[in-house]
């Protein structure tokens, strides 16, 4: 099996982290992936926002929690988050764009030895008030959409990989 097959096969979301921070080098290749998706008519709408400031991280930790009605971390103590954002305007189908930037994002991260999880909830972030003001502080157009967020660390446990369930493909022809 080559090493990309393998990467794909046995990538896990991961929920516990070490409170060591993703070095420079680590992250940028990681959100070169994402920035490499595929996007619809090649639009290159998705924008990402990689996150590492303790005070930052912790109050989009808050929001995104709030959205649960929850006062637990959703980012599972992961020192570092990418925020994926789209824009509407560009292209309808701005939401899989940012799917697969996503996608990127976790397979890159597993590739390089960190652990990643997609966290939902950027669409009622980045819809409420609190992060169109984060927006405007991040000097990023206010009508920009969350699609999740791509929590990243050094992983204390990589969890097993579930059987898969049977029946899930079909072949014509």
């Amino acid at each position: 099996m080559n090493e990309a097959m393998y990467n794909l096969l046995n990538r896990r979301s991961v929920r516990s982290y070490t409170p060591e921070q993703v070095p420079d080098e680590l992250l940028d290749q990681v959100l070169q992936a994402g920035i490499y998706a595929p996007s619809g008519m090649n639009t290159q709408g998705v924008r990402l926002v990689a996150v590492r400031d303790k005070e930052t991280r912790d109050l989009l930790s808050k929001l995104n929690a709030a959205v649960m009605g929850s006062q637990n971390d959703p980012f599972y103590g992961a020192p570092c988050v990418i925020v994926v954002l789209a824009d509407p305007d560009i292209y309808g189908g701005w939401v899989e764009d940012g799917a697969l930037a996503l996608g990127n994002l976790c397979n890159a991260a597993h590739a390089l030895g960190l652990g990643s999880c997609w966290i939902h909830r950027a669409r009622q972030v980045f819809d409420a008030p609190e992060g169109k003001e984060l927006l405007k502080k991040w000097g990023l157009p206010v009508h920009l959409r969350g699609v999740g967020n791509c929590i990243l660390g050094y992983p204390v446990e990589i969890p097993e990989a579930r059987p898969r369930k049977e029946g899930r493909i079909v072949k014509i022809g």
